[in-house]
């Protein structure tokens, strides 16, 4: 039977690489978060405010294509970051910033909403949490320039917003994964405990946690 799962967390927790690893391990079909080819992201870390409802329509647009190819596609996927994240963590953070305004903000909701109507939800998402300091050890390790500018401050507003989604979150299940302490590419016994974990929450399995 087809299953869909969705990785989130923070800038720096690893999902895309947890996507890559889990779809190479379980064989299941990835998508992957629009980052290279983002015509948006480095304007946006030099000048957030001007950029930022730009980023997230085109965040907004390319999830809302990517959860639709996804639910036509009858292999098992994993997907890098959900649609349903933005609205209430990196858009709601930049207008909490005052890096969006609320007339842009409300109209994002509003077409966020309209969108998801048309959205079956995921069977399961896993949700990264990690600690700032392993979020900007991991941002400094994969290199990216435009991202050398991402403050601590930010990455902590973003850890606080992601729990509030988590604790509110309805739609689907969500297994928590401490990616503190859980280093699976480096180690592959780390990589099988987190997807037997997942395996077993798809089975119905109601409490499953790591020790």
């Amino acid at each position: 039977m087809k299953k869909f799962i969705i990785v989130s967390g923070n800038i720096g927790s690893g999902k895309s690489s947890l996507t890559d690893l889990l779809s190479k391990r379980l064989g299941w079909t990835p998508y992957y978060e629009v980052v290279e080819n983002n015509p948006y992201l480095e304007d946006f870390y030099k000048d957030m405010k001007k950029w930022s409802f730009h980023l997230q329509i085109f965040f907004l647009s390319k999830r809302f294509i990517h959860h639709q190819e996804i639910l036509k596609n009858p292999a098992s996927v994993v997907q890098d970051r959900s649609i349903y994240e933005d609205v209430d963590i990196f858009a709601k953070n930049l207008n909490q910033q005052g890096y969006m305004d609320d007339r842009d903000y409300e109209n994002y909701r509003e077409l966020f909403s309209i969108m998801t109507q048309f959205l079956s939800p995921p069977d399961l998402i896993v949700y990264l949490q990690a600690s700032v300091s392993t979020l900007l050890q991991r941002i400094s390790l994969r290199g990216r320039d435009y991202e050398k500018k991402i403050s601590e401050d930010y990455l902590n507003q973003l850890n606080i917003l992601y729990e509030t989604w988590v604790e509110d979150f309805n739609i689907c299940p969500i297994l928590k994964v401490p990616a503190d302490n859980l280093d699976f590419v480096k180690h592959p016994e780390h990589l099988k405990l987190i997807a037997d974990k997942i395996l077993d929450k798809l089975q119905g399995v109601e409490k499953v946690e790591f020790n």
